[in-house]
């Protein structure tokens, strides 16, 4: 069962690049950005983390937090941080727990092949670690600054 509109933060754990770990409860208190991409170092993906790093100090001055994850291990993070300057933190979930929690990991198809790989998606939860809103399907151009704006709304609320 996916998470919905005012389900808490779950316990579950990511790995970082730099070899810690992030639990997701513990990221209440503050505004929490969690997006989930397909693939570090492609098209769309690097766009992506380019645009919240370029919006990351916007955030921070919101008071909240962003954090990207994909499938992709530590040392793949890590070369896609230096590749392209990222500013915005990375995790990787390896073992897909977090994906199954969030229901990312879904079926695909390309040029008529199927696989599993994960739905673009972001949640954004509030300081008291529920969930906010999400989007899923996400289509990169304008979503970080769209993420942005719903981050002013939750705290204008």
């Amino acid at each position: 069962m996916a998470i919905e509109e005012g389900d808490k933060l779950p316990n579950v754990e990511l790995d970082t690049p730099d070899g810690g770990t992030i639990a997701l409860k513990d990221q209440a208190g503050r505004p929490f950005i969690l997006y989930f991409y397909p693939k570090d170092d492609t098209s769309g993906c690097t766009r992506e983390a380019q645009d919240f790093s370029a919006l990351l100090p916007e955030f921070e001055a919101l008071g909240a937090s962003v954090l990207g994850v994909s499938k992709d291990n530590a040392i793949k993070h890590q070369k896609f941080i230096t590749k392209y300057d990222l500013t915005v933190p990375l995790a990787t979930d390896t073992d897909g727990k977090a994906m199954e929690v969030f229901d990312v990991w879904v079926e695909k198809q390309l040029y008529g092949k199927r696989y599993m790989g994960i739905d673009r998606s972001t949640f954004l939860f509030g300081a008291d670690g529920k969930l906010f809103r999400s989007w899923r399907r996400v289509r990169v151009p304008g979503h970080a600054v769209d993420v942005l704006e719903s981050v002013k709304q939750l705290l204008a609320r």
